[in-house]
């Protein structure tokens, strides 16, 4: 669906208050590859009726330097404002011949996109941005200046943390996955004659990805649009993993990838990790692990110990992006194939754990639009202290306890239980008494439960009353 928008209120709304400023405004925009960041600058300077100025780093690759990034920036600057051509002799030179094609007439929108490139082969970039924003940019007042990029490691370490930045920042936006509810827009009226299940299916592969979404073709099944998506040859999702680990993961990218690779089966702690790697928990581990994180494609949950209702000890870690789970599963085993054209997808059932996969992916998308969840449960934001998955160590029992969602209020712990298959019976209320019986809490709680689900549910799940709240995943889908 060429050129969708969709969602972004709550960061077009932030966007839009600065020009109630009567000062400029220096923004950062973070995100993974392929989540829209750029279209949201462009959209809000759209929006604004702003003048639009992008000026993009070029990717670095062996014997670039420095030089080769200032000649792209003035040729960018030239096409869009007829500045000169001849390339620039340093980045602040660069700068002011950028500020000098400024006028304070009207709205002006900066977008350094892809700045962690534009600075490779420099060191002294971030101390120069700063000058240049103290001595040029900052004196107009109807500018927004945005530097973006998905490195964003890059981003936090020379600019978020850097302190020479301090104060300067007007506002950082971190651009997530789409709600559930946007995501369905992509499909168009087609949504109205489609089986929720198909979207479901797709969803699992991409995630709320908008450029992966973009691709969908809602003519034609799940089963052949994730066929034409992943199997094959140059389709986006079969390329796009191994570009997005080179152009995000600047550091650490062996580890990183093996850190992913151990994830792909379920959540865990960093020690877990790094006993599935064979090595000592803590350094590069930890930084690889913040470095996901960063990124966004792990999540770390923390969450609040229902006993104490500090901060539970146990961070898990999760892998929170489905097309890397997808990907690492189906397509990289498959890759010589695929790229030979001999590769075959009859049918999503022929993958081998496919419904396990399902299985992660659905509470994974449940998990990430847990906001979506409160108004159905009752609760308001500002009560919850607390969303994430709960897990806890058994002692003579290797199961231990695992609870999808665990929701806590200062008065109340609501356990949500999320199931896909393709028949739920009583059995869903049995597991879900004996988690309540085992869940440590302090005294003074109401315990609460909720289901989601996706399937067909036995009429004496609903009858039988136990659960407070049940929900069915459609609903969060906006259908």
């Amino acid at each position: 669906m060429e050129n969708a928008f969709f969602g972004r209120d709550d960061l077009m709304s932030d966007l839009l208050t600065l020009w109630h400023k009567r000062v400029s405004s220096f923004v950062t925009c973070r995100g993974r590859r392929r989540i829209g960041k750029s279209t949201l600058i462009e959209r809000f300077a759209m929006r604004s009726g702003a003048r639009f100025i992008k000026l993009e780093g070029l990717r670095p690759k062996a014997k670039m330097t420095a030089c080769d990034e200032l000649a792209n920036f003035a040729n960018q600057l030239a096409i869009q404002t007829g500045a000169e051509t001849t390339v620039p002799q340093n980045w602040l030179s660069a700068f002011v011949r950028l500020e000098r094609e400024l006028d304070d007439k009207g709205r002006t929108v900066i977008l350094l996109d892809e700045v962690s490139w534009m600075a490779h082969g420099d060191l002294t970039f971030a101390g120069t941005l700063k000058i240049a924003w103290d001595n040029y940019f900052k004196k107009h007042p109807k500018l927004v200046f945005v530097v973006c990029g998905s490195v964003s490691t890059w981003i936090k370490e020379n600019i978020i943390d850097e302190g020479s930045f301090y104060g300067r920042r007007s506002l950082d936006i971190v651009v997530p996955e789409l709600p559930l509810s946007e995501c369905v827009k992509f499909w168009g009226r087609a949504v109205e004659r489609i089986d929720a299940r198909e979207i479901i299916d797709i969803l699992s592969v991409t995630g709320g990805v908008p450029r992966y979404l973009e691709e969908i073709d809602p003519g034609v099944s799940a089963n052949e649009n994730i066929r034409r998506l992943c199997f094959r040859p140059k389709a986006i999702l079969r390329e796009d993993f191994d570009e997005m680990f080179r152009d995000v993961v600047s550091r650490l990218p062996t580890l990183t990838a093996s850190i992913v690779r151990a994830l792909v089966d379920g959540s865990l702690t960093s020690t877990e990790v790094a006993e599935r790697l064979g090595k000592m928990k803590g350094g590069n581990v930890s930084a690889a692990l913040d470095q996901l994180v960063e990124v966004g494609m792990v999540a770390a949950d923390v969450g609040k110990n229902p006993v104490t209702g500090a901060a539970a000890r146990m961070k898990l870690y999760r892998l929170k992006d489905n097309y890397c789970r997808f990907y690492l599963k189906y397509i990289e085993p498959e890759k010589e194939a695929i790229d030979k054209g001999v590769y075959t997808l009859g049918s999503l059932d022929q993958l081998d754990g496919w419904q396990s996969v399902l299985g992660l992916a659905f509470e994974n998308m449940v998990v990430n639009n847990t906001a979506s969840l409160l108004q159905p449960l009752g609760l308001a934001s500002s009560l919850v202290v607390s969303a994430t998955p709960y897990r806890k160590a058994g002692r003579g029992n290797p199961r231990g306890l695992q609870i999808d969602l665990l929701l806590q209020t200062r008065r109340s712990v609501c356990l949500v239980e999320v199931k896909r298959q393709r028949e739920i019976g009583r059995e869903v209320i049995d597991e879900m008494a004996e988690k309540v019986r085992r869940l440590p809490r302090r005294d003074g709680l109401s315990v609460r439960t909720a289901l989601v689900y996706e399937g067909h549910l036995s009429p004496i799940v609903e009858a039988d009353g136990y659960f407070d709240a049940i929900i069915p995943f459609r609903r969060l889908m906006g259908l």
